[in-house]
């Protein structure tokens, strides 16, 4: 028996509370939640392929400087005038989201946040307002883990809802035996960086993770490990006799099969990852942040957890849920550099979200796979109304959700906040937002969320009165964002049609933005140029003459950004 191992048996009480092995993917920490974690779960696919990123914002993001309350702005700004992001008279002011949108739930961006509105455009990002539970108390440690256990503020659940979520759906097999499998060679969940968070947990079951620099370095690490030749010791994975009685038996057993489930994981992570790597994919993924920040804050620590994770689902992982993290979010001071109120550590953060996600969605777009993953952000509160004398905010109730994908119903959910209060209420517990997205998005029958959130489909709801609700946050068709771009952006029939003289057109778009209309013959060459100019939201006529032009038939193009439509012209003489 080699040294370790008999250190290891010999000391198993004291470790069976601490079995966190953390490992990395591509340099980045990760941790593969072992089917262990999911109380021996079995069926890989749990019906459909789709996948489901949860961006963890941690420590408390400032949601009242990311969406700007347009409505309600002279509110905003006397209550946060050392921090407001500002409407005017500066060249770096909020970018109007939505024209389109009722005045109630009209919101600016942070400058910072340009990709999130062209996001937003393509019908690729939902918002919800207000976001958070009952009795929220301001604690991060409390906070994160009603969050993701998914429960009420007065409950202690040892289990998370997406564990919850797993265990319902896939039917038990025996473990370890029988994992992993042909139909599921993957971990179902993994998380990166170095915790095990409390979303995965199952009731009574401890979740696992392992680690390297790469996928190929983790899979030579633990190939060569002398526990896979130690036969003398547990050649099947069976621990000592003498433990059969007590109650470490069980605990020990799933301990020792770590080290054959983490080479088998290794190997196969090795595997798609490689696979994934050789597809052709977007390399642009932001890296810094180009404007004044902190140090800390340059670097975009989303980009290369995102990029890793579109390699493994291009390489073939059947991986159903991912966690990502970003930090930074707990900005009593410095939230934003005194000499302007639009730069510093909180724009950082907003920019490396907006710029990551957006990257990370054309990537799925280039490898054949926006279809199938939806991302959702969470963080443990909103941050007061009320700045404070250090730059700062201090921490609050309710803050905005973010919802990306293709599959997204695309908008604004819910009202900006209520700024004659000291704190952003609640206008929709967290519970709706995540039983929305299993039901809608995972397509579970809404009978089984109380599996999942315990009491929210009952008639009396959860233990805190909270009950179910429809909300329009996934589309039934993936790719129905036709008429949610149609009615911002457009191009109309010129009038008259036929023209002889002259003939107005029209558009509609919804960002400031650069806007040509070029007119081409039949034979594709371009004869002139209606519209050269850059245009505020909203509706657009221009006047066009053309005597000059000879009769015939034409095509008109207009170009703004993402936005392309083409109408025909009959000149007439």
């Amino acid at each position: 028996m080699n040294r370790s191992r008999r250190k290891f048996l010999k000391n198993i009480p004291g470790m069976l509370g601490a079995m966190s092995i953390p490992f990395s993917v591509a340099g980045v920490p990760v941790n593969l939640m072992g089917e262990n974690a999911f109380t021996r779960m079995a069926r890989a696919s749990l019906g459909n392929d789709r996948v489901l990123i949860i961006l963890q914002m941690h420590g408390g993001n400032d949601g009242l400087n990311c969406l700007i309350p347009v409505s309600e702005y002279e509110l905003y700004y006397s209550k946060r005038a050392n921090i407001a992001i500002p409407a005017k008279n500066s060249l770096r002011k909020y970018i109007p989201l939505d024209s389109t949108l009722a005045p109630d739930t009209q919101v600016g961006l942070h400058p910072d946040m340009q990709a999130m509105k062209a996001m937003y455009d393509q019908g690729r990002v939902t918002m919800v307002q207000g976001v958070s539970y009952k009795n929220n108390n301001g604690s991060h440690f409390r906070g994160r883990d009603i969050q993701f256990m998914g429960g009420a503020a007065d409950e202690y659940l040892q289990s998370g809802w997406v564990g919850r979520y797993l265990e319902g759906e896939i039917a038990p097999k025996k473990y370890p035996e029988d994992f992993p499998n042909a139909e599921m060679p993957d971990p179902l969940a993994i998380e990166m960086g170095s915790d095990v968070s409390l979303i995965f947990h199952q009731e009574g079951n401890i979740p696992t993770s392992i680690s390297l620099d790469s996928p190929q370095e983790f899979a030579d690490l633990v190939g060569g490990l002398e526990g896979f030749i130690d036969e003398a010791v547990d050649p099947r994975g069976i621990p000592p006799g003498y433990l059969e009685d007590s109650p470490y038996y069980n605990e020990l057993e799933w301990i020792l099969s770590l080290e054959d489930k983490s080479k088998d994981y290794a190997a196969r992570l090795a595997e798609v990852f490689q696979a994934g790597s050789k597809i052709a994919g977007n390399k642009n993924y932001p890296q810094t942040y180009p404007f004044n920040a902190p140090k800390g804050s340059l670097h975009n620590p989303l980009s290369w957890q995102l990029d890793i994770i579109a390699r493994l689902l291009s390489g073939g992982c059947k991986t159903k849920v991912f966690l990502v993290k970003i930090g930074g979010f707990d900005t009593h001071a410095d939230q934003v550099e005194s000499y302007d109120p639009t730069m510093g550590s909180h724009a950082a953060l907003m920019y490396h979200i907006s710029t990551a996600m957006s990257a990370f969605q054309e990537d799925l777009r280039i490898r054949g796979l926006e279809d199938r993953v939806m991302t959702i952000t969470t963080s443990e509160f909103g941050r007061r109304i009320y700045s404070n004398g250090s730059y700062g905010t201090d921490h609050g109730t309710g803050g905005p959700m973010f919802i990306f994908g293709k599959g997204v119903k695309p908008g604004v959910v819910g009202k900006v906040p209520d700024m004659t209060k000291g704190n952003v209420e609640m206008q929709f517990d967290h519970r709706l937002i995540y039983g929305n997205i299993v039901k809608d998005w995972f397509m579970v029958n809404e009978t089984k969320l109380n599996d999942v959130f315990p009491g929210l489909t009952s008639a009396a709801g959860t233990s805190d009165g909270v009950k179910f609700q429809q909300l329009p946050l996934v589309s039934e068709v993936i790719t129905g964002t036709d008429d949610f771009i149609g009615e911002r952006f457009s191009l109309e029939e010129c009038h008259p049609n036929p023209a002889k003289e002259k003939t107005t057109v029209r558009f509609r778009i919804n960002s400031a933005n650069h806007v040509s209309i070029n007119l081409f013959d039949k034979q594709g060459r371009q004869v002139g140029v209606w519209v050269n100019d850059t245009y505020a939201p909203g509706e657009h006529k221009v006047d066009v003459d053309v005597t000059n032009l000879p009769a015939g038939n034409y095509i008109y193009q207009l170009k703004s950004g993402f936005f392309k439509d083409s109408k025909k012209l009959v000149i007439t003489k």
